[in-house]
């Protein structure tokens, strides 16, 4: 049983760093902002689109990261609850 709690603490970890890891990545990203004289081209309009897309991904992969941690450590505390029981 310590083995496998050992195991799931390690997860969570893992998972918390690796969430705030793709957070920080998602986060620093800075657009060149535009000045309201200035006429938006496709260029102007790619690079921001794309950069949403970016900033798009990261978030989706950090909530997950996210969600993997918060079962690993509901699964470590259902561990504990049957190791009480026991």
């Amino acid at each position: 049983m310590t083995i496998i709690a050992l195991l799931l603490d390690s997860l969570v970890i893992i998972a918390l760093f690796m969430s705030a890891f793709l957070w920080l990545l998602a986060s620093r990203n800075r657009l060149r902002r535009l000045s309201r004289f200035e006429e938006l081209d496709s260029a102007d309009i790619n690079r921001i689109v794309t950069s949403m897309n970016r900033v798009q991904i990261l978030n989706a992969r950090a909530a997950m990261a996210t969600a993997l941690s918060a079962l690993f450590a509901a699964l470590r505390v259902i561990l504990d609850i049957i190791a009480i029981a026991i």
